[in-house]
């Protein structure tokens, strides 16, 4: 009715590419399809019962139905504060280094909202999650983006990360004020030592910029492999900030329990932001998640397991399909390039493809970013059998269209 009346920041958010492979989807189910969903990082397994078990005891006391506390309840965030003792060996101030969220996504999203200053410049690699760089814009700030580059065995090119912060902070006006890590990586499943958090926190602590690191994955880990925490490097609080979530540790995604821990100036931004924004997640919920956090963790390596064992059925059956995909040592994902021929007509294409004559979902790479554009995203959020299925379906459409 208004056309004079613009909205700038929805105006600067790219169009969401996941929405046509997601309306397609469900097309083909309208149509009677059965389609095999590798599209989302959506965990398909149940919640453990111990964690049912407390949410329903929880519920059942009137005390806890009022209004909660928006950074959390005090339970809650000496439960973070043991998970990162127990995990990592960092001691954390529960008052003034930890704040529960409604999500990890909810907590990053309102923390960028609260330091970001219009123009302000934040670092993001390509590809990434996309909420990592549009939460910047969403919040009137600009993105660096740089290649985020990886060697055979998805770990990270650290030497050419580091060139690239250089030339960000020499190139850029203003300064970039911030850098987003995601490692392990969604969706590239890149990983990181604790020598490369070592060399970041030296670096920030130069040229003066912050660190958010997202380590939503750091549980989903393979073959020995073990991911490190940025706080583990002495003096990290004073440049860094760590966000984590329950969502695939435990299969509490629809639960949207998260929190955010570290530099206390950060963290106390996001408990200003939060205090005016909300009231805090259910407190069932919450001694839920005190509970997940505090006790035996049995549960987390199942969880584990089954998404190694997924992984390895959908190497082998997929290699034999014609499509080698290398293998990640984190996520619960793959990052597999497009076979060729077909690399050439570009990930969402070849998304929409796979759909159509495949019945096959996965997440388009160039949806991640420019740099994603040759690769898809796999999931491993189907069973075993059905993994064998789409293999069986992918054999089928790679052969029409002359490969293998």
């Amino acid at each position: 009715m208004f056309d004079e009346i613009e909205f700038e920041k929805i105006k600067r958010l790219p169009k969401y590419v996941f929405a046509a492979v997601n309306e397609l989807k469900m097309a083909e189910r309208r149509k009677g399809e059965d389609v095999i969903d590798f599209s989302m990082g959506n965990p398909d397994g149940p919640t453990p019962q111990h964690i049912i078990d407390k949410l329903v005891e929880s519920v059942q006391k009137p005390r806890t139905h009022g209004y909660s506390v928006s950074k959390g309840i005090y339970k809650l965030r000496l439960a973070i504060c043991g998970w990162y003792r127990d995990k990592y060996g960092v001691e954390l101030d529960a008052d003034t280094e930890v704040v529960a969220s409604m999500g990890s996504k909810e907590g990053y999203v309102n923390l960028v909202q609260a330091i970001t200053n219009p123009g302000d410049i934040a670092m993001v690699p390509d590809p990434c999650y996309p909420i990592h760089s549009q939460a910047f814009i969403l919040a009137g700030g600009n993105v660096h983006r740089f290649k985020l580059e990886m060697d055979e065995e998805y770990r990270l090119d650290e030497e050419a990360f580091f060139r690239n912060i250089e030339t960000a902070m020499r190139e850029s006006s203003p300064k970039p004020k911030y850098l987003v890590v995601n490692f392990p990586n969604n969706p590239t499943t890149a990983t990181v030592e604790l020598s490369f958090y070592e060399r970041l926190v030296e670096t920030a602590r130069r040229e003066r910029f912050y660190i958010i690191s997202d380590i939503a994955y750091a549980e989903i880990t393979y073959d020995g492999y073990q991911s490190p925490s940025i706080l583990q490097v002495p003096g990290a609080k004073d440049v860094a900030v760590e966000s984590y979530t329950l969502s695939k540790t435990y299969n509490m995604a629809g639960w949207r329990v998260g929190f955010l821990v570290g530099n206390p100036k950060l963290v106390g931004a996001l408990m200003r932001i939060k205090s005016w924004l909300d009231y805090g997640m259910f407190t069932p919920i919450q001694v839920a998640s005190t509970i997940a956090l505090n006790s035996d963790q049995s549960c987390v390596a199942e969880i584990r397991d089954t998404y190694r064992k997924r992984r390895d059925v959908m190497l082998k059956s997929f290699a034999n399909a014609g499509w080698e995909i290398r293998a990640p040592r984190a996520s619960m994902f793959l990052w597999a390039r497009i076979p060729e021929p077909l690399r050439q007509v570009g990930s969402l294409e070849f998304s929409k493809m796979l759909l159509r004559e495949a019945k096959v979902a996965v997440s388009p790479g160039i949806g991640f970013g420019p740099n994603g554009d040759e690769y898809v995203r796999i999931a491993l959020i189907e069973n075993e059998e059905r993994i064998r299925q789409a293999a069986r379906n992918i054999r089928k459409f790679l052969k029409a269209h002359g490969q293998g």
